[in-house]
């Protein structure tokens, strides 16, 4: 019984890690990235996913939620799986210690980025415009700490992407899991440029 119980929490934090906290990834970047066309493109953009109807209610049940059992889940995963040279080859293991030094860093990242803005909003103490991530990114240990959370973030969903796709059964075979490499390489780069690009916009201006 506990097996079984191991296996589908295991089976649910890998879903949930696509579906709804990667698609909710994909567009918080996509969103900020209206900042690259300027200050006023930026604000109507957050303003209008600010004002969807029943966004507390859909942000505590598709996004927090979601990601705080993935988090619990993948700390616990963290101390307790060990790699597999007899299924994976050498670079996949690497990925598999990759992917868990990056869970770490993205879950303080996320933490610390939730603090900075919802909270902050929620408490009042700063507005829903393009000078909150301006005035956050105004020193380069806060700009760099940016980098290397969005990356880390990055990193962790695409090549999450890669193990959801094996977990659930689309990609068995050597070949198909090498089309996937490259796929999520590629998913990788796009959604990093995104943020990369974006967090350059907010902290110089270019």
């Amino acid at each position: 019984m506990a097996e079984h119980r191991e296996f589908f929490y295991r089976r649910l934090h890998s879903l949930l890690g696509v579906i709804p906290i990667g698609l909710f990834l994909v567009q918080h970047l996509v969103v900020n990235h209206f900042a690259v066309y300027g200050e006023e493109s930026f604000n109507k953009a957050a303003g209008f996913m600010h004002g969807l109807p029943f966004r507390l209610l859909l942000e505590t049940v598709v996004i927090y939620l979601p990601i705080l059992f993935h988090a619990i889940l993948g700390v616990y995963i963290v101390f307790v799986a060990r790699n597999n040279m007899k299924r994976y080859n050498y670079f996949r293991n690497w990925m598999f210690y990759v992917q868990r030094f990056t869970g770490i860093v993205t879950l303080v990242f996320i933490a610390w980025h939730v603090w900075e803005t919802r909270i902050q909003l929620g408490m009042g103490n700063v507005d829903l415009d393009y000078s909150l991530m301006e005035n956050i990114l105004t020193t380069p240990f806060m700009f760099w700490f940016y980098i290397i959370g969005v990356i880390s973030t990055t990193f962790h969903f695409a090549n999450g992407l890669w193990s959801f796709l094996v977990t659930w059964g689309f990609t068995q075979s050597p070949k198909s899991q090498k089309i996937a490499t490259y796929a999520t390489l590629l998913i990788f780069l796009a959604i990093s440029y995104l943020g990369v690009r974006t967090l350059i916009q907010f902290a110089y201006g270019v």
